[in-house]
């Protein structure tokens, strides 16, 4: 926010602070700008640079048709690529109620993919979980992960609205060490749309994620596709004698044809 704050002039800039500081609940509508410029004093014009300022920083949104208007924009959840946790805990801490909707569980053969990734033979069985994640009752992230079956049976008899992690460590003692996650844009297809509460094509962070536990064993294969209006990827840098190095992520750049 810092750089674009330079260039607003200092009237815009105290109607964006004022603004800011009276922001209601996440999903309260603002008033329209007319209503605004004349509680604050200051032009129509003001008010809509001032408006520009919160919506490109994400504090609110615009939306348009009908019940559309300015609204206070709903927090995003943080996704730390530094550390490797599940996402309930991620949540809790930022305050969020995590919950998660199972919507289907199978036993099924590992296609190629997997097993590559998992290091298992292909057509080996691996047990499938499909959920919904939430965060305060909104849904955030569509997840399918994939486990080895021999290594955790009984997994799909449990309980699975929590955190899978916890409950592998607690049931299956596994000890996590590291995850690979490769993410790129992609664009909402009607289902996920339908799941996720989104329109048809609307952007979602896409997550293919490895993990392995401590011992280097190879344990889940997931693919999550995240809401991108809801989800901030974050990613710590620490620098090293040569050159800046991303601690607990790697980024990969593909190139189009």
């Amino acid at each position: 926010m810092e750089r674009s704050a330079v260039s607003l002039g200092p009237t815009a800039l105290a109607a964006r602070d004022r603004l800011l500081a009276e922001l209601g609940a996440p999903g309260e509508r603002l008033g329209a700008e007319r209503e605004l410029a004349e509680r604050l004093g200051v032009s129509r014009s003001t008010v809509r640079v001032a408006l520009a300022e919160l919506e490109r920083s994400g504090v609110i949104r615009r939306k348009t048709g009908r019940g559309g208007g300015i609204f206070v924009a709903e927090r995003k959840v943080e996704r730390d690529l530094s550390s490797l946790a599940g996402l309930p805990a991620y949540l809790r801490r930022q305050g969020f109620e995590a919950d998660a909707r199972v919507l289907s569980t199978a036993t099924v053969e590992a296609d190629a993919e997997t097993a590559q990734a998992l290091g298992i033979d292909p057509a080996d069985l691996v047990l499938e979980v499909v959920r919904v994640r939430l965060a305060d009752r909104e849904p955030i992230s569509l997840e399918r992960a994939l486990f080895p079956a021999d290594r955790f049976p009984g997994l799909l008899d449990r309980s699975l609205g929590g955190s899978l992690y916890e409950l592998l460590q607690t049931a299956y003692e596994l000890e996590p060490g590291e995850a690979e996650e490769r993410i790129e844009v992609v664009a909402a297809g009607s289902a996920e749309a339908r799941l996720l509460g989104v329109r048809r094509a609307a952007p979602l962070l896409a997550v293919a994620r490895t993990a392995w536990d401590a011992d280097g064993r190879a344990f889940e294969r997931s693919h999550d596709l995240f809401r991108a209006d809801r989800a901030r990827i974050v990613v710590r840098a620490r620098a090293a004698p040569a050159a800046p190095t991303l601690v607990g992520a790697r980024v990969h750049v593909q190139q189009g044809d």
